[in-house]
């Protein structure tokens, strides 16, 4: 029987390749006000949140006036680059395998509805997901909101359900929200952030991530 009937992927770091750029940005947008420049583990702790909230633990001298401004620099920076990120090695075709199996797929991601559609344009993903949530239009990770709305949206008890992302920010919205987690070790967090938070496994490449999910599913 089949374990799951809703798998709900993070978008930065875990399908597409964007960590080291996402951290640069935000380093670059600090730079640009005179602000102090996060290290880059610093920044690359934050991808997951909210834009706001993880300004709010990357920079934390910026004043809250100052946040639009802030933002503004960062889309700057990071539209640029945009062009140049690609989904990882083998994501699409484990993508097509799971829709093909009959397993629904959404993303929930701390991107804004605006930068996730530009996402699945750019990287013809877009289909293969049945829904999605963005931080700008629910609560931003950890909170459950954005599980728990997808839940109600498919009509499934949360057991049914499994996320799979790259930062603690994932995993702990998984935990709050009864959900089972996997976490990948090749985005923004290492396998040492991600142990405790107790996922069902961690993988270090998207080959075994299909491997698994196709024992596990």
């Amino acid at each position: 029987m089949r374990r799951f009937d809703l798998i709900v992927f993070d978008w930065d770091g875990t399908i597409v390749d964007s960590t080291a750029k996402i951290a640069a940005c935000i380093r670059s947008a600090a730079a640009d006000l005179a602000l102090t420049v996060p290290t880059l583990e610093q920044a690359s702790h934050v991808i997951g949140l909210g834009l706001l909230d993880a300004l709010s633990h990357a920079v934390p001298g910026l004043a809250t006036e100052r946040a639009e401004e802030f933002s503004a620099r960062y889309r700057h920076h990071y539209l640029a680059c945009e062009p140049g990120i690609v989904v990882f090695k083998g994501m699409e075709a484990m993508l097509d395998a799971l829709v093909s199996s009959g397993i629904s797929l959404a993303v929930a991601t701390g991107k804004t509805r605006r930068g996730l559609t530009r996402g699945f344009e750019s990287t013809g993903l877009g289909s293969r997901f049945a829904s999605s949530r963005c931080a700008d239009e629910a609560q931003s990770k950890p909170h459950p909101a954005m599980l728990l709305e997808l839940a109600s949206e498919f009509d499934i008890p949360v057991q049914r359900m499994l996320m799979i992302g790259d930062t603690t920010h994932d995993l702990q919205m998984a935990a709050a929200a009864g959900v089972s987690s996997v976490g990948v070790t090749y985005g923004a967090h290492l396998h040492s952030h991600l142990e405790p938070h107790t996922p069902l496994a961690l993988m270090g490449s998207v080959a075994d991530l299909h491997s698994w999910l196709i024992a596990n599913r």
